[in-house]
């Protein structure tokens, strides 16, 4: 995303989302807790500006998203959203449609790595979210459930149908968007939907833990294999391999690739700059 901006300010409250940043971490956590932080239509439009407003500050280096109390997220608000989608005409809900998805892409886009906390339910848009992100670290309590066609809806919803087979395979994400039953963590980690699977209630600590090891190492590279990882899953080969070389060779001019070859030399640990 461009770092350059218009007239608008940064935002410097977030009303509908918990934002705390410290040295190039941030961590975004849903906070309606007395509704398993059930996404509103205003949780969206938040996650969507900020997801924007970081890629373009360049502070942030990595970016844990978590749910407050029992889940992470079960999903669409049944009342704030599906109650209301109902009274809406064809073009608000295509609106809607296309700003929850450009949240997934915003989540995808970013320059820098997304990890997922996951504990209790990950339901609905609130698996997709976990999805989306570049990792997702969850304690034995996490379980996933695309409940789309539950409600009556494709289960291709907000990107699934393009991740999920890329995460776990055709055969599981059919079975998995069709069915809309619920993977628990075992089956999960199993399928390779979960990244780490650790101890009860450690999720949010591993996750910060591993969003520490990122923010602390090459940025520029992390943000660099993210963007070949989305750019290439739809290449042929000799595209993608021509991508890989001018990314190279564009990193091979940078600070990073010098600073190795220093810390190397001098047998220290790299002083990563991010450039």
């Amino acid at each position: 995303m461009s770092p350059f901006t218009g007239s608008a300010a940064p935002t410097p409250d977030w009303r509908h989302l918990r934002v705390e940043i410290t040295d190039g971490v941030a961590t975004v956590t849903l906070a309606r807790p007395d509704k398993l932080n059930a996404l509103t239509f205003e949780a969206y439009a938040d996650l969507r500006d900020l997801l924007a407003e970081l890629s373009r500050g360049r502070s942030v280096r990595a970016l844990v998203l978590a749910g407050e109390g029992r889940g992470f997220c079960s999903g669409g608000d049944v009342d704030e959203i599906i109650g209301a989608t109902l009274s809406m005409n064809t073009a608000e809900l295509l609106d809607f449609n296309r700003m929850t998805g450009q949240v997934v892409r915003a989540v995808r886009e970013c320059p820098f790595p997304v990890i997922a906390a996951l504990h209790g339910v990950a339901a609905g848009a609130g698996a997709v979210l976990a999805l989306a992100a570049d990792f997702r670290v969850a304690d034995p309590s996490a379980r996933f459930a695309f409940l789309f066609t539950r409600v009556g809806l494709s289960g291709g919803d907000m990107g699934a149908a393009y991740l999920l087979p890329r995460v776990v395979g055709l055969g599981h994400a059919t079975r998995l968007l069709m069915l809309g039953d619920t993977v628990r963590a075992p089956e999960a980690e199993g399928i390779g939907l979960i990244s780490e699977l650790t101890e009860e209630g450690r999720a949010d600590q591993a996750a910060h833990t591993l969003a520490r090891r990122l923010a602390d190492g090459p940025a520029l590279a992390h943000a660099q294999t993210k963007a070949l990882l989305t750019a290439e899953l739809d290449m042929p080969l000799a595209a993608a391999i021509e991508l890989d070389a001018s990314t190279q060779a564009h990193l091979m001019t940078g600070e990073d690739y010098a600073e190795f070859h220093a810390a190397f030399t001098e047998k220290r640990p790299p002083k990563w700059q991010g450039r």
